[in-house]
């Protein structure tokens, strides 16, 4: 057996760089300098005594044996993770380190609520949070940099195991003097095309609202794209269109001090399901299980 052998830090330095393809990107992922990483990367060749990847200042380019090294540290990593898990699973439930990443839709509204009492009620947990679109925080999961993801479903996750935790129904916003003075309850045949505001892609939260409105149009008419609901509702309330917003995100006071007013969708699928996922067979699974109960209990 060598001697010296990669430590892991130096391999998930490795994987950064090839999923982000930039030595800045990566190091901002791994939360180092773009110095302390290249400098790994650096002694990891050294180490193996090979060329990993082809460096030029502006393109990042692994060897073929780089993406050998890659792909088999991929492996190495997920060992490790699932070797950390099954010793954390033998201790105190839902104490030690648990990193969870929670989509932008879900994160400012239900966090808030939640995270005083599971401090209080759960003081041994550390408990390290990712905002993070849908696409990036089911990508963190498959790759190991967090242990569970807060999300809403339907969304494509892969093979993964998860736990209810709400319905959370969709409104429409639009501005108070509205003219077309929509009803109680609103058909999506009233929603104009010209004037529908939603987030960017990779967030869920759009596909759901498109989902629920049944008209396939809508998809390529938006007449803006913004990052976050709260972007959308200030345009709203300037007049700029309409848009549609979760239940948990009125609950929490989103409209307050505008004049914004949110009425229910019509359609039976004017909803998503909040879920906690995780990795299929992870070993800390019943943690997992009492993390969504403490969620659902608000």
């Amino acid at each position: 057996m060598s001697t010296y052998l990669p430590t892991i830090k130096q391999l998930q330095y490795l994987v950064s760089l090839h999923e982000h393809g930039h030595f800045g990107r990566a190091a901002e992922a791994s939360f180092v300098s773009q110095s302390t990483l290249s400098a790994g990367i650096r002694e990891l060749e050294s180490l193996l005594g090979v060329t990993l990847v082809e460096r030029s200042r502006r393109v990042v380019r692994f060897t073929p044996l780089g993406e050998t090294v890659v792909a088999k540290a991929h492996r190495l990593l997920r060992e490790a993770e699932e070797l950390s898990d099954l010793v954390q699973a033998s201790g105190k439930p839902l104490s030690g380190e648990l990193r969870m990443s929670v989509i932008p839709t879900i994160a400012p509204f239900l966090l808030p609520k939640m995270l005083p009492r599971l401090r209080r009620e759960r003081p041994q947990l550390q408990l390290f949070l990712r905002e993070e679109t849908s696409d990036a925080a089911v990508e963190s999961l498959n790759h190991g940099r967090v242990d569970c993801v807060l999300l809403a479903l339907p969304f494509p996750t892969g093979d993964v195991d998860y736990e209810h935790i709400s319905d959370d129904r969709l409104f429409v916003a639009f501005p108070k003097n509205d003219p077309r003075d929509p009803p109680a309850i609103v058909p999506p045949e009233m929603i104009d095309e010209g004037r529908l505001l939603l987030l960017e892609d990779g967030h869920c939260l759009k596909a759901h609202a498109l989902a629920a409105c049944n008209r396939p149009e809508l998809r390529s008419s938006a007449a803006m794209i913004a990052t976050s609901l709260h972007t959308l509702v200030q345009m709203v309330d300037n007049g700029l269109g309409l848009t549609m917003l979760p239940q948990m995100a009125l609950d929490a006071g989103i409209l307050d001090n505008t004049d914004v007013v949110a009425r229910p969708l019509s359609t039976k699928n004017a909803s998503r399901e909040i879920a906690l996922i995780w990795r299929k067979n992870s070993p800390r699974a019943e943690e997992f299980k009492l993390l969504a109960e403490e969620l659902r209990a608000g």
